[in-house]
Parts: structure tokens; C-alpha cells; sequence
């Protein structure tokens, strides 16, 4: 039992296991702000543009069962405004990578090694200032 609670402690202290735990309780949190935009922001300018109830639903016969509409354009928009957010975020964060991978290859070395005296010398050069060699390419 000892060696199994030592191997979930290793698994669960794993820097990717913690990343993704961070990112589930951001995102519910997230989600709640996006539930809350929904509903006091964009339900009603929905309500006002086109004059119905967005909290609508449709009676089912007799039966007092109905199918709620409404909750199901919350969802709807609900999930349009997060994926748009996160593919937004996501093309950000992108972005951001190329960006510090760009300054890593603009960075490359200036020096490279003389195949003859394996002294290191400018990029540039053609002949070794060290050993006097004609350097190809």
C-alpha cells in the first residue's frame, strides 16, 4: 500500500497533472462568468431586438412536461462565447510561442568551428584566423 500511495503521489505532483487540475477550476470559474455575461447582458438585448422570451418554453400537451427553449439558447450561446474565447486565447498563446521560438533562431551562433584546428571563428569567415585554412561554405 506504501509503494502505490508513493507512486500517486508522484503521479499527481506531476507539473501536467497540476497544470490541468489549475485549468478545470479556471475554467468553471470561467464558465460561471460566461453564464452571467449570458444571461444579464446578452438574453435581454436578445429579448429586446427580437421581442420574445428567451426564457421560453413549449407545453408538452397535458402531460404539465415542456420543453424549455430558453435554457437551451443560454447553453447554446454559452458554449459559441467560450469557444470563441478559447480559440482566441489559444491562437494568443500561439503566437506567443512563435515569437520567443523566432528570438531563439535569430539567436543562433555567430561562431562556427574550423574543421582543420577546431578553433571557433566568426560565421562569416572564409579562412581560419588560427591555422590560415581556406574554410568551404
Amino acid at each position: 500500500m506504501k509503494k502505490f500511495l508513493e507512486e500517486f503521489k508522484a503521479f499527481a505532483l506531476k507539473g501536467n497533472v497540476m497544470d490541468m487540475a489549475i485549468g478545470v477550476i479556471i475554467g468553471a470559474a470561467f464558465g460561471d462568468i460566461v453564464n452571467a455575461l449570458t444571461e444579464c447582458f446578452i438574453q435581454p438585448l436578445i429579448a429586446l431586438i427580437g421581442g420574445t422570451e428567451v426564457h421560453g418554453t413549449i407545453p408538452l400537451g397535458n402531460s404539465g412536461q415542456a420543453l424549455d427553449y430558453g435554457t437551451f439558447i443560454t447553453a447554446v450561446i454559452n458554449f459559441v462565447i467560450m469557444a470563441l474565447i478559447l480559440f482566441c486565447l489559444v491562437k494568443a498563446i500561439n503566437k506567443l510561442m512563435e515569437v520567443g521560438k523566432k528570438k531563439a533562431a535569430d539567436e543562433a551562433p555567430a561562431t562556427k568551428i574550423c574543421p582543420y584546428c577546431k578553433s571557433e571563428i566568426s560565421k562569416e569567415a572564409t579562412r581560419c584566423p588560427h591555422c590560415t585554412s581556406q574554410i568551404e561554405g
